[in-house]
This record gives C-alpha cells, structure tokens and sequence, in this order.
C-alpha cells in the first residue's frame, strides 16, 4: 500500500495533473472549502492542519479568510515546493507552513491543532483506521476534524475501477458516508454534521471529460493515457447518474 501512496503522490505532482483537475483538486472547489470552514465554525487565531494539502490552495484561502494559521501536510515534494512559493508570493508565510507528512503518521505532538482539515483525499488513504485515529490525536479537546471526500455505495464500484487508476481518480478506495462516519466515530471523533454534495462531482466529472478532450489535441498531455483516462470519467459519471457515487462534507469532534 505503500506503493499506492506513492504513486498517488507523484501523479498529484504532475503539470498534467493541474492542466486537467485546474489548482483546486477537489469538487466544488474553493466553494466547498469555505463551507467547511464555516461547518467547522473556524475562527481567527486557531491552529488549523491540512492533511494531503497539495498546492496549498485550501490552506492559504483559510489563512487569509479566517485569519488561521495553517500546517500542511502532503507526501508530494513539487506540490509543496508550489505551496511554499504560493506562501510567500502571499505574504503569508508566518501564517501559512507546508511539510512533508504521511497522513497515517502524522509528524505532530498530540493535541496541537484546533482543527484538521482533508479534502478529497481520505478516500485515498490505504489504511483508514489508524489515520482516523492519528487525526484525532493532534486535535486539541473539543477540536474538530473536517472533511470533504467522494463517496461510493458499498459494491457499487465496477471491478475494472478499484486498479492503481482507480486509486489516482479518487474512487478505488471510497466508501460510504456512513462507513466513514463509522471510522471516525470508532476513533473517538463522534459526527456532527454531514452534507451531501453529489453535484459537485458530477460538475468535476464533466469538466475533466471536457479538458481531456479539449488538451489531447495539442499534446500537452504526452504520457497520459487519454483512452483509459476517458473512460474513467464516463464510468465515473455513470456511477454518479446512478447514485452510486457522490460526495460528501463531514464534521466530527473530539470530546
């Protein structure tokens, strides 16, 4: 599994990456983010971790918005290498940090943060319990964890989507939104809200279809396999059109 995150990691890093899913890599966007936020009841001054951060996007719209200050975590080099520069073009580097960590191994003291924050990338975690519970030991009492992440019916997902592929499109690995307030539960981080938000998957879905075949065309996605990327957005949006797949927002606290 480790080789799962690896490769996660290194195809997150790509340019190719970026050109297709744009510089936020989760559905509904920056939108979503900030709902998240306020679900979360975020306020200035809290210590907030952003677990597998990538670019930093996230991180640094809720150290400017909301006044946090902001550790990220990813395991992608060139991603934080971006989020740093981003930092600084901000101003907001004694707000904003960026490292490198593993998401099940998180490489902080217990309960240092007020919140944790992972947006479509729970999903992707090999070993779900143990992150849950390193989740909830960094938190602070009464701290919260916040979470956006795709959501799939238990065996709903076609087998020929659970390959390496499958892991990188988010969808190998996810599960249903009450299996991952199971998890979270189980870690002693009791839910307190959920959301649904099926349509920003199926908007993400559209807009990567329309971008592969908009992009391979100019040869700006050379080592991409367009053919099997393509039929994994139309899969995807088939699962999504069946109500099989969707996505979801997440809040739980540490008593």
């Amino acid at each position: 599994m480790t080789d799962v995150k690896a490769c996660c990691a290194a195809a997150y890093d790509s340019d190719v990456v970026e050109l297709v899913l744009g510089t936020s890599y989760h559905p509904g966007g920056l939108a979503l983010t900030r709902r998240l936020a306020q679900l979360a009841e975020l306020r200035p001054g809290q210590r907030l971790l952003d677990v597998a951060c990538g670019q930093g996007t996230s991180a640094l719209l809720l150290a400017r918005e909301h006044g946090l200050i902001v550790d990220g975590v990813d395991l992608g080099e060139e991603s934080l290498q971006r989020a740093r520069a981003a930092a600084e073009q901000a101003g907001l580097t004694d707000r904003a940090r960026f490292s490198t960590g593993d998401a099940e191994r998180l490489p902080f003291d217990d309960s240092t943060f007020d919140a944790v924050l992972s947006e479509c990338a729970f999903c992707t975690l090999p070993d779900k319990p143990p992150a849950a519970a390193a989740f909830g030991r960094v938190l602070r009492p009464g701290g919260r964890v916040a979470i956006s992440d795709v959501t799939v019916a238990a065996g709903a997902l076609p087998q020929n989507l659970r390959d390496l592929a499958g892991w990188i499109a988010c969808l190998a690995d996810a599960r249903p939104l009450e299996e991952y307030a199971r998890l979270f539960t189980d870690a002693g981080l009791p839910v307190t809200t959920t959301e649904r938000h099926d349509e920003a998957l199926a908007r993400v879905i559209e807009q990567i279809d329309a971008r592969l075949r908009a992009l391979r065309m100019t040869g700006a996605l050379d080592g991409l396999d367009v053919p099997r990327a393509l039929e994994l957005t139309r899969q995807a949006g088939g699962a999504v059109a069946a109500g099989h797949a969707g996505y979801a927002l997440l809040v739980a606290s540490k008593p």
